[in-house]
């Protein structure tokens, strides 16, 4: 018999925050400002984020909860997928910008003559989103051939992939590459003729990340209830075993590392149209290393309990940059710690442990009442 996906409790608590996740964009345009339905535009953009955020702390629990594979580089393959899409961004933009040139504005004020080869097609958005899975998708599978092929694993797997990610934010900051440097892709008009800050497109880009956030989550709770799932969970746990009995793990372990690589690249697809740029600092190890938080504040190896973790660090972050801007970094410390120390399995976990000692207490107090 088929494992479920999930219980009927849960696809119920999925259904209804979709539900209510949707209805943001259509009270931002169904009621005028100062209504009180009303959401802002910037609350719809900032949600969004958020759903961007918790695509790739869903990618990274993948290879993290239920394989083992701790990585801190993650931000590159988010950023590679945003790139790509910031291509074609800026190539939409036309004779619109600042120097009305076919260049964009950065390449005028380089002095480039003539679009890099890198560069071509990719005023097609069909190829730019082409580009937006196997570039990150590519990278993972030549990384990580490599890399499990020499049986690299444990924190000396998790230096390198840091590693991998300095390199490229360290390139992409240099002007001669052809990627805008320092200041990165920004100052979008349109994408696909539509213009990018109109709120109907923002809507559109925000029920896009909706399906795929909710595409993803069902496709990789596909994957960890199947037979294959469970191949995976036994790399985690004991993967000499799993070779004694005669299982190679390197296609395993990269199958599910390309994979997470891509759902990844689709996530900083989507965020770059609802933030308006995409720059190097997209590739910080810092910015890897905070995914690393969302999945163990939210309950790693869960799937749901990363994109809480997602949406409860990015909205504390929110709040603490504009009430004590200067004290985040600690607090975000100081909630990996409490985290670490007092709640292993992380807010998903406590709370199944609460609802876990609620029934005991109601069983005990039935067996009472029994005698």
């Amino acid at each position: 018999m088929q494992a479920r996906l999930f219980s009927r409790s849960a696809w119920i608590g999925i259904a209804v925050c979709a539900l209510l996740a949707a209805l943001l964009p259509i009270l931002n345009l169904g009621f005028p400002d100062g209504h009180v339905l009303h959401i802002s535009s910037y609350a719809v953009s900032l949600v969004g984020k958020f759903m961007c955020y918790a695509l790739a702390a869903l990618a990274l629990d993948l290879v993290w909860g239920y394989t083992g594979i701790l990585s801190l580089g993650h931000g590159v393959f988010f950023a590679l997928g945003g790139y790509a899409h910031g291509m074609y961004l800026m190539r939409a933009i036309g004779r619109d910008g600042v120097y009305q040139s076919n260049l964009p504005d950065f390449m005028v004020f380089l002095d480039w003559k003539t679009y890099p080869w890198y560069w071509s097609m990719t005023d097609n958005f069909w190829y730019c989103m082409a580009l937006v899975v196997l570039v990150p998708g590519v990278l993972a599978f030549v990384f990580g051939f490599f890399a499990f092929r020499s049986r690299i694993k444990g924190v000396y797997f998790s230096i390198i992939t840091q590693a991998m990610t300095f390199a490229f934010m360290l390139l992409f900051f240099r002007n001669n590459t052809g990627f805008g440097g320092n200041n990165g892709f920004t100052d979008f008009k349109r994408i696909l003729g539509y213009s990018v800050t109109a709120p109907s497109t923002k809507a559109v880009l925000y029920l896009v990340t909706l399906a795929f956030l909710i595409g993803a989550l069902v496709l990789c709770r596909s994957i960890v209830k199947s037979k294959l799932g469970r191949v995976l969970q036994a790399v985690r746990d004991s993967e000499s075993r799993l070779m004694f009995i005669g299982y190679n793990p390197l296609w395993f372990k990269l199958f599910v590392w390309t994979l997470s690589a891509v759902l990844c690249g689709i996530a900083g697809a989507l965020y770059v149209p609802q933030v308006g740029i995409i720059n190097p600092s997209e590739m910080s190890p810092a910015n890897s290393i905070e995914m690393v938080i969302w999945a163990a504040v939210g309950g790693r190896g869960s799937l749901i309990g990363p994109i809480i973790g997602a949406f409860t660090v990015n909205g504390l972050k929110s709040w603490f940059t504009a009430a004590f801007p200067d004290l985040w970094l600690f607090a975000l410390g100081l909630l990996f710690i409490l985290v670490t120390l007092f709640m292993q399995k992380g807010i998903l976990g406590l709370v199944q442990q609460l609802n876990a000692r609620r029934q005991i207490g109601d069983v005990s107090t039935v067996s009472e009442e029994t005698v």
